[in-house]
C-alpha cells in the first residue's frame, strides 16, 4: 500500500523512545492510522498535536500491516488558539475521542468530510459550536442512525415540525408535541438548512440529542463505552 493525503490528526500515543502512532481522518481514505519514526521528538512536537491538519505519505507491505507516515507536512496548526479558550479545547478533546470510538479504519468519510472542514474552520469565528454540533449530527447518518425527520410520526403532516422523539427518532409536528415537549428534543432545523441561524439554546438541544442517540444506537448497542468527554461536554459548555 502507497497513499498520499491529507487530514486532520484526532489521536497520538507515545512508540517507543521518540515514535508516535497517530490517527488521522484523511480527505480521501478515511480513518488510518499509522507508525511515525521520530514523531515524538521536541522538534516535532509543533506538528503532532490533535486538531492540526497534516499532509503524508503512507506505506505498508500488505494491506493487514500498519502504515509508516512519511514526508509529513503541517498545513494548519489549532494548538495556539484552541489552549487559549477552554470550551474549544472540550470540544476538540471530544470530536477527538467520540470520531476515534465510531469510524472504522479505511473506510471513506462520505457525507462527513464537509462539515469536518467547516467545524475545523469555523474555530476562529462565533460559529465554531453550531458547525460541532451538525458535524456530530451528520454523523449519526454516517452511522446508519439517520433519524426519521420529513414528517409528523404522529400525524404523518410536513408542517409545523418542532419536536424529535426520543423513542422512534422521528419528528414530531408542534400540535401534537406540545403536550409532551418537555420529554421531546427540539427539531434541528438549522442542521437541515443552511439559511436558518440557530440560537444558542438550538444548539445546545442538537447536542444533547445527538449525545442521546449516539449513546442509545451506537454505544450502547455495541456495548461500548460513551467517551467521557463527550458525556461531559455540555457541562463544560454551560
Amino acid at each position: 500500500m502507497q497513499i498520499s493525503d491529507e487530514g486532520y490528526i484526532i489521536k497520538l500515543l507515545k512508540h517507543g523512545e521518540n515514535s508516535l502512532i497517530i490517527t488521522v481522518l484523511s480527505d480521501a481514505h478515511g480513518k488510518l492510522t499509522g507508525f511515525v519514526k521520530g514523531g515524538g521528538g521536541k522538534k516535532k512536537s509543533g506538528i503532532y498535536q490533535l486538531g492540526n491538519k497534516i499532509s503524508f505519505n503512507a506505506y505498508a507491505r500488505l494491506p493487514e500491516n500498519m502504515p509508516q507516515f512519511k514526508g509529513v507536512e503541517l498545513l494548519q496548526s489549532k494548538l495556539a488558539h484552541l489552549l487559549q479558550h477552554p470550551q474549544k479545547l472540550a470540544v476538540m478533546q471530544a470530536f477527538c475521542a467520540l470520531f476515534d470510538a465510531v469510524l472504522p479504519e479505511g473506510e471513506v468519510l462520505e457525507g462527513l468530510i464537509a462539515p469536518l472542514q467547516h467545524f475545523m474552520n469555523a474555530l476562529q469565528d462565533d460559529t465554531w459550536l453550531q458547525h460541532y454540533a451538525v458535524l456530530e449530527f451528520k454523523l449519526l447518518y454516517f452511522l446508519g442512525i439517520g433519524l426519521d425527520l420529513g414528517s409528523c410520526a404522529a400525524t404523518g403532516t410536513i408542517e409545523n415540525l418542532a419536536f424529535v422523539s426520543p423513542k422512534s427518532g422521528r419528528a414530531v409536528c408542534f400540535e401534537a408535541g406540545l403536550p409532551y415537549q418537555n420529554k421531546l428534543f427540539k427539531y434541528p432545523h438549522f442542521a437541515l438548512s443552511k439559511n436558518i441561524v440557530p440560537s444558542n439554546e438550538d444548539i445546545f438541544d442538537l447536542l444533547k440529542m445527538n449525545a442521546f442517540f449516539l449513546k442509545k444506537n451506537f454505544f450502547d448497542a455495541h456495548g461500548l463505552q460513551f467517551p467521557n468527554c463527550r458525556a461531559n461536554l455540555q457541562d463544560i459548555l454551560h
